[in-house]
């Protein structure tokens, strides 16, 4: 979006004093910052004679997807591609093409995406770079497999879905690492140890059990990224059973887990399939129980009640939330993948550092996950409050990176499963895109 970035800076040189902010600068700078929850509430209030046509529709494109908003955004967009493409400039064509043809999938239009992004890529190919080919070409591919079933047929048995899950020990015993492991489920009728990682942005299995499951080839490649990044295929699953509720078509991911460290292989098996959000926006509205483990899903679905939400996607199509940590406003990528409390990045120790140095000691920590193990040097925090989701609890043990991790991360910091246990219930509505919390009582 730099083409934004440019207007808005232009604009603030020729009256640098008693700079008033136009509605079109507002919503220029709200996007250059990311900020999509400022975006929202500046284009709900800002009267539509007084936005350029082309951020106005830009606006809500980027609203619709980002807050989880398929009904806006899908055709917002066809009007920006028919309409605005010239102000777009090349980047924010091809981001603008990812986004449209996600959200078209998100409503099981997967032909219509494949057969946009195809459009797309042959009116612009001479001028790709090979990440943009292999990223257009990695879409048409697939979209254009999944095209031919209907992913995401979710059925109910019951007028609420109950999942039961455990709490699983993993990693090294002294930090007391945990992953949630979904109980009562299956694939293809064959018993399953599944993971439910809310930070995973697509289902993934290993190459063995996509075999063993039976699951079908549909072919084309898919880049997977983690610690590291690796090359999977897709594949479909016609049938996985999660507690009482039963879901046709799922789209896996078949990729090799390992990441070439041998001592943090050994517990490779500890998440040989993972299911994440892709998936929980298909079932809209979960409910995390904590104490009774169990996962609660209700068959019929919340409508959006128009309540400001305080998620929204990250780049990754992660689940960020707002919230707070010793004061500092954050975007919290809220992951029940990561097994520990949950960690900082650079911005935040640079922010908060005087008190992190005061009251926290220095180590280097390996960070184990898709693709591969980073070893970093940071501070490990004892009972830093943590703000989410209406409530506040006293974290006992945060890392706080101190340099190299805020620039690869869209969010501020990583909230791990233990963090989350801390709640008694943590609830994912999906329609109106709000994370709620539940002290434990």
């Amino acid at each position: 979006m730099k083409k934004l970035l440019v207007i808005i800076s232009s604009l603030m040189l020729i009256s640098p004093i008693c700079f008033a902010m136009t509605y079109d600068e507002k919503i220029a700078d709200a996007m250059n910052r990311n900020d999509w929850f400022a975006l929202d509430s500046i284009h709900n209030a800002a009267p539509k004679d007084s936005v350029m046509p082309f951020l106005e529709v830009f606006s809500r494109c980027l609203i619709g997807n980002r807050l989880n908003r398929p009904d806006v955004s899908v055709p917002a967009f066809d009007e920006l591609f028919k309409s605005h493409t010239a102000n777009l400039g090349l980047d924010n064509l091809l981001s603008s093409t990812v986004m449209f043809a996600t959200d078209l999938s998100r409503i099981g239009y997967n032909k219509e995406a494949s057969e946009m992004m195809q459009a797309i890529f042959a009116s612009t190919e001479e001028y790709l770079d090979s990440t943009w080919t292999e990223a257009l070409s990695q879409g048409i591919s697939r979209y254009g497999s999944l095209s031919a079933y209907k992913p995401y047929d979710v059925i109910f048995s019951e007028t609420q879905g109950q999942i039961p899950f455990s709490i699983v020990p993993v990693g090294e015993g002294k930090y007391g690492s945990v992953l949630m492991h979904l109980e009562a489920s299956g694939i293809n009728g064959h018993k399953a140890d599944i993971t439910f990682d809310t930070g995973a942005g697509v289902n993934m299995i290993c190459d063995s059990l996509a075999t063993a499951y039976d699951l079908i080839p549909v072919g084309g490649d898919f880049s997977v990224s983690g610690v590291g990044t690796r090359k999977g295929r897709f594949a479909i699953a016609k049938e996985l059973k999660l507690g009482n509720i039963t879901v046709k078509d799922v789209p896996f991911v078949i990729a090799d887990f390992e990441t070439g460290n041998a001592e943090a292989d050994r517990f490779v098996g500890s998440f040989n399939v993972v299911v994440g959000s892709e998936l929980m926006l298909q079932l809209k509205d979960l409910t995390i129980d904590f104490a009774a483990r169990e996962i609660t899903v209700p068959a019929e679905a919340p409508v959006r009640s128009g309540v400001f939400p305080n998620m929204c996607f990250g780049d990754g199509m992660g689940l960020n939330v707002r919230g707070k940590a010793l004061d500092t406003p954050l975007l919290m990528n809220i992951d029940t993948g990561d097994a520990s409390y949950g960690s900082f990045g650079e911005a935040f120790f640079n922010a908060n550092k005087e008190f992190i140095v005061k009251e926290a000691k220095t180590e280097t920590v390996r960070r184990g996950g898709f693709g591969g193990v980073v070893e970093s040097l940071c501070y490990r925090v004892p009972e830093m409050p943590i703000s989410m989701g209406g409530n506040t609890i006293n974290v006992p043990d945060l890392i706080v990176y101190t340099e190299g991790v805020s620039a690869v991360m869209d969010f501020n910091c990583n909230i791990g499963l233990k963090t989350l246990m801390m709640f008694d219930k943590v609830r994912f509505n999906l329609v109106d895109f709000v994370l709620t919390t539940y002290p434990d009582l």
